[in-house]
């Protein structure tokens, strides 16, 4: 009996040159969550945006994308994957020139909600289309290493792209970097990336549309003011709301035959368990950089920009993990590799334990070893995910992938900041209540104090906050501990099934081939 994965087409030139393509609005999209990061001061100066208008200038971005993830996977899988990633671009494209010259906080922050709608567009399209050009094993796990990388490194380029932008032209030019990028696309992808859909969608289940929406949103959300304010009523209100459509959504997913998330998804054990572990990477991805920065900044002291670029020395590590881990894989059951790469991110975990008040290389040594663990294991659990749902749903199954991440991400930073809080406040429960809430603010009280008496209070403060990290770095370690014992565990011996390769949609198979 002939083996289908043995005779799955290869990828040639179009693919990877595609390929390169793909990764432009990856790129942007990551970048476009911490862009903002150097620019809140001058759009502060010019729009002068109410404390709740800042929030939501940073937030609504991420909200968007979040809440519309698994809505645009299904789309996707109907209309066509290409079609929806260029409608997608057309509207980043749009919404970037709207933010870059928005006259009120109004109108920048419903161009961050329509950067957000392109964004939940863009992500799920561009994994999707990886997974439907890159047929073979090992060719399709090599690109989604690429990916995986690239998605990692935007967050951290999008900080030093913005500093070094407005260190030349005004606030609104880190939202116009992504109109050429789009325009390249629009240009590129009708020619280079052929059309992949579902055959036979069946109708959309509109009514899934806000009830997944519901599910997401107020869990994000009570999730980030868990970080921000801990457990507030609030927040874990937000939490009940949002687990309640949770479970609305989920019940109708699995009684309707046009579901939007598609039950053939979960037949094989690898995908749910992949969206699982990739869950808990992100966890720890974003949990730890909620850390790092303030470390770098309000600890170490740097600028903005400065502690940007800093924080770029751990990519110099990553670039190799995800094709390294990609390699072994080939030749080693993933489970162990898996397993192994969150035993990496554990030991970097353990390291930043070990972190006092003046260790940055420590530190960035670290940050480099648990992002490199991360990165080995997104990239294979995607690749695994990916090759185990049937091709024709490969944009929903993308979209709960994206989906988990975020998650991951809002779930990392509200816990591991909670106990890093909680560490940081009971060793600071003498101080005023302004030292005692968070290190911005003691660096502020102690730069108006000034002196001997500041001093003391910025050495306290900061002793407290490495305090902190240390105890959320060892549960980190703990988490990833588990996470590597319950992937070898869950995944031993699985291979994804090799479904039947899908078509073009759009013409012949001799389209995707690989001539120029």
């Amino acid at each position: 009996m002939t083996n289908p994965a043995a005779t799955a087409r290869l990828a040639g030139r179009r693919e990877w040159t595609a390929l390169t393509v793909l990764l432009l609005p990856l790129l942007l999209v990551s970048m476009d969550v911490s862009v903002l990061y150097f620019a809140i001061p001058a759009i502060t100066r010019e729009l002068g945006p109410s404390a709740g208008q800042q929030l939501w200038i940073f937030d609504s971005y991420a909200f968007a994308l979040s809440g519309l993830l698994i809505t645009m996977g299904s789309l996707g899988d109907r209309i066509g994957r290409r079609k929806l990633l260029l409608i997608g671009a057309a509207a980043f494209g749009l919404a970037s020139v709207g933010a870059a010259y928005a006259t009120s906080a109004e109108m920048l922050i419903a161009a961050r909600v329509l950067l957000g709608i392109g964004g939940a567009t863009l992500m799920p399209s561009t994994l999707a289309l990886v997974r439907n050009l890159f047929q073979d094993d090992r060719q399709r796990g090599k690109a989604i290493a690429i990916w995986s990388g690239a998605m990692t490194g935007g967050i951290a380029l999008g900080s030093v792209m913005s500093g070094l932008m407005l260190n030349h032209f005004w606030w609104g030019s880190v939202f116009l970097i992504n109109v050429p990028a789009m325009l390249l696309l629009l240009l590129l992808v009708p020619v280079l990336v052929p059309e992949f859909k579902d055959p036979a969608p069946g109708r959309f289940d509109l009514l899934s549309v806000p009830l997944s929406a519901a599910a997401v949103l107020p869990v994000v959300y009570g999730l980030k003011e868990i970080a921000a304010e801990g457990f507030e009523p609030l927040s874990l209100g937000c939490l009940a709301v949002g687990l309640a459509f949770g479970y609305a959504f989920v019940r109708r997913q699995r009684t309707r035959d046009d579901a939007m998330v598609s039950r053939a998804l979960f037949r094989h054990r690898g995908f749910g368990a992949g969206i699982g572990l990739n869950t808990i990477a992100a966890f720890a991805m974003m949990g730890s950089a909620y850390f790092t920065t303030q470390y770098l900044q309000s600890v170490l002291g740097m600028g903005t920009l400065e502690a940007a670029l800093w924080s770029l020395a751990p990519s110099v590590v990553i670039g190799a993990a995800a094709p390294v881990s990609a390699a072994l894989a080939r030749t080693t059951d993933r489970a162990y590799v898996i397993a192994g790469g969150f035993v990496l991110a554990a030991a970097g975990f353990a390291l930043v334990s070990l972190v006092d008040t003046d260790a940055l290389w420590l530190l960035l040594t670290g940050a480099g070893v648990l992002a490199s663990g991360i990165v080995t294991v997104m990239s294979l659990v995607s690749d695994m995910a990916l090759a185990a749902a049937p091709a024709e749903k490969a944009g929903s199954a993308a979209s709960l992938l994206e989906t988990g991440t975020e998650f991951g991400g809002a779930l990392g930073m509200a816990v591991l900041g909670s106990v890093g809080t909680a560490v940081y406040r009971g060793d600071l429960a003498d101080s005023e209540p302004a030292v005692r809430e968070t290190l911005g603010g003691a660096v502020a009280t102690a730069q108006q104090m000034g002196g001997a008496a500041g001093e003391q209070v910025l050495t306290l403060a900061r002793e407290a906050f490495v305090h902190g990290m240390q105890y959320a770095a060892w549960g980190g370690t703990a988490l990833l501990l588990g996470a590597a014992l319950l992937a070898a565990a869950l995944l031993r011996g699985t291979e994804a099934p090799a479904p039947a390769p899908a078509e073009p949609a759009d013409g012949p198979a001799a389209l995707a081939h690989g001539t120029p």
